[in-house]
């Protein structure tokens, strides 16, 4: 599971890294890589993902809830997804 839907996830930002799904997607998985932080990301941005986004985004939420945010899979996908929000 995780590593599908890590790619769903880097799909969506690869395909347009500055939409609003791609950047609020974006934004939680930046957050997930911050524990001491407490994982801080503003909820009421869920009301302006789609459903089919938000079912994503409660999956990465589940992930880490699951200690899935970590690994050589999560790194990866990490990877691949700063370079697009970055370059793109």
């Amino acid at each position: 599971m995780q590593e599908n839907l890590l790619q769903q996830v880097v799909d969506i930002i690869q395909e347009n890294p500055h939409s609003g799904a791609g950047l609020q997607l974006y934004a939680l998985i930046s957050t997930l890589r911050m524990e001491k932080s407490g994982y801080l990301y503003m909820l009421r941005k869920l009301r302006d993902l789609s459903p089919e986004h938000r079912k994503l985004a409660y999956g990465l939420m589940e992930l880490m809830a699951e200690n899935g945010n970590q690994g050589e899979a999560w790194d990866a996908a990490l990877q691949v997804m700063d370079g697009a929000v970055r370059g793109g």
